[in-house]
């Protein structure tokens, strides 16, 4: 479905795409510098029968707007736009929005800013979440939720605690960590100039910085990468998002990519939901049958009828990479351990 190069589309299986499903799809925030063109991207998606756009209207483009302008592809998706000033809540007023939906995007909330800490930065944007979360907890409880809402590794178990809290299954909720694994997979055939189809780097762990494990070891193209290769490959993928802050001169972030990274997870959701298994990493609750170190970690995903089905478990890593993940642990745990007291303080409003 993607006009790029064949070899990065083959990531959205052809054999996924024969647009047997017909679902409902919201992308919350979809006005903004990633939204649009999620939204674009999931409009296009041969599985999707109905897409809305949800924004503020204080958005720099109003979703109206956009629905309006999607509304016009050769795809079967019916586009349209759902607009909220800032104070309303979304639990209120996005009832014709949410109701039906059977998988929602969320690329929401404030990015970054200079001198902000990544507590300031929780406190803001998981209230921001919150307001979504808990709208689709009445609306459409049942849908798969995709949050594109940093600090992702805190926001997620502060959103799947709300959830059990209102007695809903948290596994609907999983933190979209896609990037890091489109971005080692291009790093990866840019080193090597291996077939993009045959590469699929396991990205484990986190979403943020040092959190972020590429396992290369379980890559046939990288095989033949020196002990210095990989650590420089490793650092690559984890600094990839400040590379794109940098070259756009602070006047902007990753949108676009993060964009595509959205619509890869979406597509994977979708193609369970339309009864095709299909495996993405993503950051998810994990089994405590599985005997995980953290309650929260990202790996392989399968999503299925119902959502997610499984977790791979993080295993057979090498000596390298097994140093590496005790680092990503320690400091996942403190990050899980701010979104869990964040979600202690609060509840979902019905």
């Amino acid at each position: 479905i993607l006009p790029i190069q064949s070899g990065i589309a083959t990531h959205f299986p052809s054999s996924n795409m024969s647009g047997k499903g017909n679902f409902k799809v919201c992308v919350c925030g979809g006005a903004g510098g990633i939204g649009q063109p999620l939204c674009m991207l999931m409009a296009k998606n041969p599985h999707v029968g109905e897409l809305c756009v949800f924004d503020l209207t204080l958005a720099m483009v109003p979703a109206e707007g956009v629905a309006a302008d999607l509304s016009h592809l050769e795809m079967k998706s019916k586009v349209k736009g759902y607009a909220l000033d800032k104070d309303d809540k979304p639990v209120e007023k996005l009832g014709e929005c949410l109701t039906g939906c059977d998988l929602v995007l969320v690329p929401a909330g404030m990015p970054r800013k200079p001198g902000m800490t990544r507590a300031d930065l929780l406190g803001v944007n998981a209230g921001i979440a919150k307001n979504i979360v808990e709208a689709c907890a009445k609306y459409c409880p049942n849908a798969i939720l995709g949050l594109i809402v940093n600090p992702v590794n805190s926001v997620v178990p502060a959103m799947c605690e709300l959830y059990k809290k209102a007695g809903l299954d948290p596994k609907k909720i999983c933190g979209v960590t896609s990037l890091d694994i489109v971005r080692a997979n291009k790093f990866v055939y840019e080193a090597t100039g291996a077939d993009l189809a045959g590469i699929d780097v396991p990205v484990v762990g986190g979403h943020a910085g040092a959190t972020i494990l590429p396992l290369f070891s379980k890559v046939p193209a990288a095989k033949d990468f020196t002990p210095e290769q990989v650590e420089a490959m490793d650092k690559h993928v984890q600094d990839a998002g400040t590379d794109v802050v940098n070259a756009k001169g602070g006047k902007g972030s990753a949108t676009l990519s993060m964009a595509y990274a959205g619509a890869k997870f979406g597509n994977a959701v979708l193609c369970g939901l339309a009864g095709e298994e299909n495996e993405e990493c993503a950051y998810v609750l994990r089994d405590e049958a599985e005997g995980a170190k953290l309650p929260y970690l990202a790996s392989k995903v399968t999503f299925g009828a119902a959502g997610v089905m499984k977790a791979a478990p993080i295993e057979g890593l090498n000596e390298y990479e097994q140093k590496r993940y005790e680092e990503c642990l320690t400091q996942l745990k403190g990050e899980i351990d701010a979104g869990l007291e964040f979600a202690a303080t609060t509840e979902l409003a019905k």
